[in-house]
């Protein structure tokens, strides 16, 4: 059976999301997710031009992150903590990324910039202080990234157990506080 131009990428992306998820980015080769995807590895070099070209697309994310301006302030790292945990457990594109980018300086960067890109300026107008907007981003995106470590990677027995209404009420007020805190003088 003969797929369509869209249909081999797709498959050549799903492949890749997994592949990458389970073997990091050192560890996949391009013959690897030719071989998930059934087809001839030049087909992913045709589609693709290379691994690392494969993994910035495999790895393209949006985190999605929703609109506050309608929560009450003080809700606002409850709000973020449950959000993620949904980006979390819905799409292995995080955890890719998470995983490759403890190995490949390409994949951190990729992985500073969806956060800087995208928290930030959220951060920014909840804060109501674009100075300190990136330093709040950086420390809400440090305890995202370890809770997400530890609970979906190394799969830590007592965070990877906590229930999702658990994580919350844990993590939400240390976001909360790196969100609309004040700032140390």
């Amino acid at each position: 059976m003969r797929r369509s131009s869209q249909e081999t990428k797709s498959a050549i992306m799903t492949a890749a999301r997994e592949r990458f998820a389970a073997d990091g980015y050192d560890r996949t080769t391009i013959r690897a997710v030719a071989a998930d995807a059934a087809i001839d590895p030049s087909m992913v070099m045709r589609y693709f031009g290379s691994k690392e070209k494969l993994f910035a697309a495999a790895a393209e994310f949006d985190l999605k992150l929703p609109d506050l301006s309608g929560v009450p302030r003080e809700q606002a790292g409850t709000t973020l903590a449950a959000h993620f945990l949904d980006r979390w457990e819905d799409d292995e594109a995080l955890a890719v990324l998470l995983r490759a980018g403890a190995t490949n300086q390409g994949a951190a960067e990729r992985m500073r910039a969806v956060f800087t890109d995208q928290l930030v300026p959220v951060v920014a107008r909840l804060s109501g202080d674009p100075s300190t907007a990136p330093a709040r981003a950086g420390l809400a995106a440090a305890q995202v990234l370890g809770m997400a470590l530890c609970r979906y990677v190394l799969a830590f027995p007592p965070l990877a157990a906590m229930s999702r209404r658990e994580v919350v009420e844990w993590i939400g007020p240390v976001l909360q506080r790196y969100l609309a805190g004040d700032a140390p003088d």
